[in-house]
């Protein structure tokens, strides 16, 4: 089975606002970086779609190391979401899960995948992260300015 390190991040201005979204792929001495954005989205929208594009870019079934920075992703995937199926995505409160569509997503991408889940802090010494961040932040600055948002 094919190795690969995904590393993700997601930016936003203003939360909600324009955001970005990043990864970078990498496996055996290959490297590719992705980015997309959306004109009116919320950070954990922009960390969980970094995510779901860097699967979807997998051609094949994969051991994959996925980084990302977002705990919200992190303990999403790998604590909650079981429980959010068998309560009909809904929270323990009785509150809906916010971003059932892309928390859907995610589970169906990753069921072909042995999949690693890290976390790391952001902004940190992950310079491989770091650059998924800047990716991302461009990103959604673009899409400020389409929208004609100053940019933080």
């Amino acid at each position: 089975m094919i190795e690969v390190a995904i590393i993700t991040d997601g930016s936003c201005i203003g939360n909600p606002g324009p955001g970005g979204w990043a990864c970078v792929l990498r496996g055996g001495n290959r490297e590719r970086e992705l980015c997309g954005g959306h004109p009116e989205t919320t950070s954990n929208r922009m960390e969980l779609t970094a995510a779901i594009e860097g699967l979807r870019a997998l051609r094949a079934p994969c051991r994959v190391r996925l980084v990302t920075d977002s705990q919200y992703v992190k303990r999403g995937i790998t604590e909650h979401l079981p429980k959010w199926r068998s309560n009909g995505f809904r929270k323990s409160n009785g509150d809906p899960v916010l971003n059932q569509d892309l928390w859907d997503q995610l589970d169906q991408v990753s069921q072909k995948h042995e999949i690693h889940w890290e976390w790391t802090p952001g902004h940190a010494d992950h310079t491989i992260q770091n650059r998924a961040h800047d990716l991302a932040l461009h990103a959604a600055r673009e899409r400020a300015a389409v929208v004609g948002r100053p940019c933080e």
